[in-house]
């Protein structure tokens, strides 16, 4: 770990908890402009991996930790009701790790003044739904919303397989990756 991940290392030992080789593996090929696949069992920290991936990546190439990046990270959800949730945890993982980062929701559920907002202005990170995603690349200015996105995380893959939302998903990906072709999904 280089000295990007400091910050990532000293908030696992404030909770006493280990760093997995998986998420290790995950941060290091986040890092080298990989893609990946992430697979273990429940609990034991999928999410860390994903998330500390894209912000240990973003401590690296900043030259500014104390800025507020634009739209670097999409985490997708195939469920609205995780959406609270993930948004929550991301949201506060950032701040205890002194991160200026923002990190909104936009679902179906999402009230039109924020999403109004987010229409100028897109967050560090946005956790969202694959038909929300849709609506955004639907919009003319659509590569400027997505001129800074570095990464995808697509969680719940499986609840998506084989689906007509999984196609829409693949399709709003490819998208995505004609705008960005260094675009890491994970």
């Amino acid at each position: 770990m280089g000295p990007a991940h400091e910050r990532i290392e000293r908030w696992f030992a404030a909770r006493n908890w280990q760093i997995f080789d998986f998420q290790r593996e995950a941060w290091a090929a986040y890092g080298a402009g990989e893609s990946g696949l992430i697979h273990a069992p429940t609990g034991t920290g999928k999410t860390l991996a994903a998330w500390f991936a894209a912000l240990g990546d973003w401590l690296a190439r900043t030259d500014d930790p104390d800025a507020t990046p634009g739209l670097t990270l999409l985490w997708i959800t195939p469920l609205r009701a995780l959406a609270a949730d993930t948004t929550a945890h991301l949201a506060a993982s950032a701040a205890e790790l002194g991160l200026n980062w923002t990190v909104e929701q936009r679902t179906g559920d999402t009230k039109s003044h924020i999403k109004a907002r987010q229409r100028k202005k897109l967050p560090s990170a946005l956790v969202t739904t694959p038909e929300s995603l849709a609506l955004l690349l639907s919009y003319a200015d659509h590569e400027t919303l997505f001129g800074q996105l570095q990464g995808v995380v697509v969680d719940e893959w499986h609840e998506l397989l084989s689906t007509k939302r999984g196609v829409q998903l693949e399709l709003a990906l490819a998208r995505l990756r004609t705008l960005r072709p260094a675009l890491r999904t994970w």
